[in-house]
C-alpha cells in the first residue's frame, strides 16, 4: 500500500531481518489495509542488504538507516516516513512480537478514535501473560506489573504501557514529539508515556486484544535461558538515572540516586546469581550504568 495509507506498521529491526522475514512474513499491505515499513538500524551493509530483499519480497517499505539510533530513533525515523506517506495512525510492533490482522486493526482503530497510546494485552508464546501495562514507582523508580499493586499500597505511582506493541494517532505523536532520542534502548517506553498523560492524553489497554511476544528474541542470551544481556543491564541501570534527571526535580533525583545501587542489583539480579559467577558482563554493565547515570550521559555511549 503505498501513499494514503490510513494506518502504516513500523517495525525497528537491528540484526534482526530472519526474525521480522518469520514474524510478519503473512502481512500483506493492501490486504491488511496498513502500510509497512520495516526500519534497519545499521548493523552492517549484509544486513542492510538482508532487510531490503525481504521487504522486496513481502512487497514492504525498506527504510535503511546509516547507523544505529536506537530503538526509539528507529521508531522515530519510520514514523516520519508513515506520516509522510499519509498513514494517520502508527502501530509499532517489535520485530519480536506478533499480532494477527484482527488485533492490528482493533488498535489502529482505537487509536483513531481516542487522543490515547493503545496497546495490546501482551502474552508470553505459552499463553501467560507478559504485560497488560506496568507501575514505575515515583519514590526509587522501581518496576513492577500492575497485579502487584497489593503489595505496593500507598507508594507513588507511573503507570506506563511498552513499547512491544502500542498504536497512537499522528496529531497525538507529533503533540509529544515522538519518542525522546535520549534512551536508545530501555526506559523510552516510560518516558513517552509520561510526557503523553503530562500533554493530556490517556494511557489505554485493550484486554479483549492481544498479541504475542517472545522476548529476548532480539537479544544475545548467550550465558543461560536466564540470564540476559548486557546491553539490557546497562540501559536500564542508566536509563533509571537519566529518567530521573529528564523528568523529575532535583528532590526526587537526589532520592533515586541513594537508591541507585539497590535498585540496579535488582535489575542485575533478574538473570539470576549464576550469571555473576560466570560472567563479567553483569558487573560491568552494573558499574558503567551506574556511573553514566550518575554523569547524565545520553544517546548510545556505553561506558567503554
Amino acid at each position: 500500500m503505498g501513499r494514503g495509507a490510513g494506518a502504516a506498521m513500523v517495525v525497528v529491526s537491528y540484526g534482526s531481518a530472519a526474525l521480522v522475514e518469520q514474524n510478519f512474513a503473512g502481512w500483506d499491505a493492501a490486504e491488511h489495509g496498513i502500510d509497512v515499513i520495516i526500519v534497519d538500524c545499521f548493523s552492517s551493509d549484509a544486513e542492510a542488504a538482508r532487510v531490503a530483499s525481504v521487504c522486496e519480497r513481502h512487497g514492504w517499505t525498506p527504510l535503511l538507516l546509516d547507523e544505529n539510533l536506537g530503538f526509539g530513533g528507529g521508531v522515530n525515523r519510520g514514523a516520519d516516513l508513515a506520516f509522510a506517506r499519509g498513514a494517520d495512525v502508527l502501530l509499532v510492533v517489535n520485530p519480536d512480537a506478533t499480532l494477527d490482522a484482527g488485533a492490528a486493526r482493533a488498535l489502529v482503530e482505537a487509536a483513531a478514535a481516542e487522543d490515547a497510546l493503545v496497546a495490546p494485552t501482551i502474552r508470553k508464546p505459552d499463553g501467560s501473560l507478559w504485560s497488560e501495562g506496568s507501575d514505575m514507582y515515583l519514590d526509587d523508580g522501581s518496576i513492577a506489573g500492575v497485579r502487584h499493586r497489593a503489595s505496593h499500597a500507598g507508594r507513588p505511582r507511573l503507570f506506563w504501557l511498552t513499547g512491544a506493541c502500542f498504536a497512537i494517532s499522528r496529531a497525538l505523536w507529533r503533540r509529544v514529539g515522538g519518542y525522546a532520542d535520549d534512551y536508545f534502548l530501555y526506559w523510552e517506553d516510560v518516558d513517552l508515556s509520561d510526557r503523553i498523560r503530562e500533554a493530556g492524553g490517556a494511557l489505554r489497554v485493550l484486554d479483549d486484544v492481544a498479541a504475542v511476544h517472545d522476548e529476548g528474541g532480539t537479544h544475545d542470551q548467550a550465558h543461560s535461558a536466564r540470564a540476559k544481556s548486557e546491553i539490557y543491564y546497562y540501559y536500564n541501570i542508566r536509563n533509571r538515572l537519566l529518567f530521573a534527571r529528564l523528568r523529575l526535580d532535583p528532590t526526587a533525583q537526589r532520592r533515586w540516586r541513594r537508591t541507585a545501587l539497590r535498585v540496579s542489583w535488582g535489575i542485575v539480579l533478574q538473570g539470576g546469581r549464576r550469571q555473576l559467577l560466570t560472567s563479567i558482563a553483569p558487573w560491568r554493565a552494573l558499574a558503567r550504568g551506574l556511573r553514566d547515570g550518575r554523569r547524565g550521559v545520553r544517546g548510545p555511549r556505553s561506558g567503554s
